[in-house]
């Protein structure tokens, strides 16, 4: 009896993504074919495209899954817009997400595929690499709830529309996202059901299946508060009334009980961002002219500093609010820093984290074009 291996997982931490002439390409174009089906209608009407990966193959995820992630899989995201009422084109926001536990097979090809769409669209979508839990404030803006459950496609997980079981344990982390234009995302992220979990500043919500018990620590927002109430709400609603919902706050009364529930006598303190001395911010000349990426520092930053007939990367890693690294592509840089510029940032993040080993590298990765940057890389270069 023949025995199935298991597929091996993406790390972030490092591991790096090849894409062009390697042999996942090899792989995936043997189970694609010369052209993506999936990319017939892709960015032809405004609005809010999903793929998750599944076997090398694009499938469609279901519209009534929308803002509904799993930490096993990877997904491409296009969002499909006109700058303004009177624009002759659309404009595009090109993502591809990988899950913490997605597979190693999946992450490249979510990442490859991301490549071949970008050229399906003419290299006009602003691009970005979006990993679990660094997600940008973009990427969030598009759903009014972003959830992020434990499971995915190589583990066997397929969507069943019957509400779950009463005899479940699972624990969820539930805050708000950063607001774009005054609106923000109630953000919910499913967490291992143990006291390592429990950090201080975050809301909790504990589903046992008959008892939903919502758990505020003390330095959690009052907005957070209410925002697990409307989810807490959202999976009593789903059974029915068949649920009992428990509110405690830290260092009330029956607080213990929560506590006692992870055999846990308190929350772990909140994590201390990691502090870089050197500078705040980087500007780099992008080059594969020898046929490795070079990265040269450039003394001036800003964007007089940026010439059409080169690729640049600006490093804003150390942002405590929204830390990034930007690649912008000069309207005449060569075909290969176009292609392969999001992975020349991925292996520059690497490179960084040797010799600055706070550096972290599943922050985002964002690409753009001359003349179609995004407002936050025109504010950042404006610091």
């Amino acid at each position: 009896m023949a025995h199935l291996t298991k597929p091996a997982q993406y790390n972030i931490e490092d591991s790096n993504i090849a894409l062009l002439g390697s042999d996942l390409e090899k792989r995936v174009r043997e189970h694609a074919g010369d052209k993506e089906a999936a990319w017939e209608e892709a960015g032809t009407t405004i609005g809010l495209q999903i793929w998750r990966i599944e076997q090398f193959h694009v499938i469609e995820w279901p519209k009534d899954r929308h803002g509904t992630f799993y930490d096993g899989d990877s997904y491409i995201i296009l969002q499909t817009y006109k700058e303004s009422p009177d624009a002759r084109s659309f404009s595009y926001h090109l993502h591809f997400w990988l899950g913490q536990n997605t597979t190693q097979d999946e992450a490249g090809t979510a990442a490859y595929k991301s490549v071949e769409l970008d050229d399906h669209l003419h290299g006009t979508p602003v691009q970005y690499r979006e990993v679990q839990n660094y997600e940008t404030a973009q990427f969030l803006s598009y759903f009014p709830q972003f959830t992020c459950l434990r499971g995915g496609v190589a583990t066997g997980f397929h969507h069943i529309t019957e509400p779950p079981p009463l005899d479940i344990r699972k624990l969820y982390r539930v805050n708000s996202s950063r607001s774009i234009s005054g609106r923000s995302t109630l953000v919910v992220r499913e967490v291992p059901a143990e006291a390592s979990s429990l950090v201080e500043g975050d809301v909790y919500v504990l589903d046992k299946g008959t008892e939903i018990v919502q758990f505020n620590t003390k330095n959690s927002a009052g907005k957070e508060r209410f925002k697990a109430a409307e989810f807490v709400r959202a999976l009593s609603d789903e059974r029915k009334g068949k649920s009992e919902v428990i509110v405690y706050d830290e260092g009330g009364h029956g607080a213990s009980l929560f506590l006692n529930e992870f055999d846990a006598e308190t929350l772990l303190p909140a994590p201390i961002l990691n502090q870089f001395e050197g500078p705040q911010m980087s500007l780099f000349q992008l080059s594969d002219k020898t046929g490795t990426p070079t990265f040269t520092r450039v003394t001036a930053i800003s964007h007089a500093s940026l010439l059409s007939e080169d690729a640049f990367l600006l490093d804003d890693s150390q942002d405590l609010v929204q830390p990034a690294i930007y690649l912008w592509l000069g309207r005449n840089a060569s075909l290969n820093e176009r292609r392969l510029s999001l992975q020349y940032a991925q292996r520059y993040l690497y490179q960084r984290r040797q010799e600055v080993n706070v550096t972290q590298v599943a922050i985002p990765i964002i690409k753009q074009e001359e003349g179609r940057e995004t407002q936050s890389f025109i504010q950042v270069l404006a610091k």
